[in-house]
């Protein structure tokens, strides 16, 4: 399927109906009956997904308050462009299984309870979106809303959705898309789902647009995914606070041997699983970043008590340092004398067996 075709020719669905295409293959909004306008790649700058069209992809994560709250209005809205016009049923909780491709980590203890808190007094305010089963009759799949599919299972409600019938691709963007907007969706769990789909066979330019990311981003977290080890990963968690640069420097930082080796021994703390995710990455990066060699110092005198040079010794060099205010004469003498010194040493060397 070509991908300017994706999300074109999808009708109302109920869990016993399946889309049919529009008569002569024709690209039309069920909702409007106008053209669909859907580029061929949809990503969030696209009119049909927000408001604004001079909106354009983002690869940072840690915005601010103002900024999560922007961005928490245009997943609604994409939710709502995905799910306008549609059928919403109610359907049994237990007859929904998540996505094939996980987008994001466990989400908290408390995220759950926040959200079960709110849909237990005001009720689900939007449906999820899901398509049937395409290996189990009678079975649906989720696009998005896996959080609320989870809530409506533990209060054993029935859960509201809208039914489409959507292959492989178009619902990893109507899921990549939702999710992008999410502000409590971390870098690294964008990250994991980019390479999922990768793993499973998505081109490039479908996760780019499923993710509305740019070729760069893409590769900078296919590259973080690669490089930090999955154990280590999963010990640290989502680390919601956690972008970009922090996660491609502890890649970085990761490749030497050494380092590695420090990260794994600092999630081995007692108190390591205690902290909070964000603390745990910070835990872990720390312990990797290459610790200063001790060195020795010695401070050298005249005489008379007046500081000559300073003499500092390392595993790896040795540093005389001389202040020439307050030994000038010093070190010009030493100056003039290095040479002839390395000279000295040099014929000597040459003379020993």
């Amino acid at each position: 399927m070509s991908r300017k075709a994706l999300f074109a020719n999808l009708t109302p669905q109920t869990p016993d109906q399946a889309a049919s295409p529009t008569p002569g293959g024709s690209e039309s909004n069920v909702s409007t009956g106008q053209p669909n306008r859907l580029r061929a790649r949809p990503i969030l700058g696209s009119p049909d997904l927000i408001a604004d069209a001079q909106a354009r992809p983002v690869g940072a994560i840690g915005q601010s308050l103002g900024e999560f709250s922007e961005r928490a209005k245009r997943a609604d809205e994409i939710e709502r462009k995905l799910t306008e016009g549609q059928v919403i049923v109610e359907l049994d909780p237990e007859l929904v299984d998540p996505s094939f491709v996980a987008d994001r980590m466990p989400a908290s203890p408390e995220a759950l309870t926040s959200l079960m808190e709110k849909i237990r007094d005001h009720g689900q305010l939007n449906p999820i979106l899901v398509r049937p089963h395409p290996d189990a009759d009678g079975r649906y799949q989720v696009a998005f809303g896996h959080r609320r599919l989870g809530v409506s299972k533990m209060l054993a409600r029935p859960v509201k959705a809208v039914v489409r019938k959507l292959s492989d691709e178009e619902l990893v963007i109507a899921q990549g898309q939702e999710n992008h907007e999410r502000e409590d969706l971390s870098y690294i769990e964008k990250a994991l789902f980019a390479r999922k789909l990768e793993q499973r066979g998505f081109s490039r330019a479908i996760i780019m647009a499923a993710m509305s990311i740019y070729k760069s981003d893409l590769s900078n977290m296919l590259s973080v995914v690669s490089k930090v080890p999955e154990e280590i990963i999963s010990g640290i968690g989502s680390a919601p606070g956690t972008g970009r640069r922090g996660w491609i420097e502890l890649a970085g930082l990761l490749a030497n041997s050494r380092a590695l080796t420090a990260a794994k021994k600092a999630m081995g703390a007692p108190d390591f699983e205690g902290l909070e995710s964000d603390a745990r990455f910070r835990r872990v990066l720390s312990a990797a970043k290459p610790r200063p060699e001790p060195k020795q110092t010695e401070d050298w005198s005249s005489s008379d008590g007046r500081p000559l040079a300073t003499v500092a010794q390392s595993g790896d060099r040795v540093l005389v340092t001389i202040d020439r205010r307050k030994s000038p004469e010093f070190a010009e003498f030493v100056l003039g004398r290095l040479r002839n010194l390395y000279l000295e040493f040099e014929a000597g060397s040459s003379e020993r067996p």
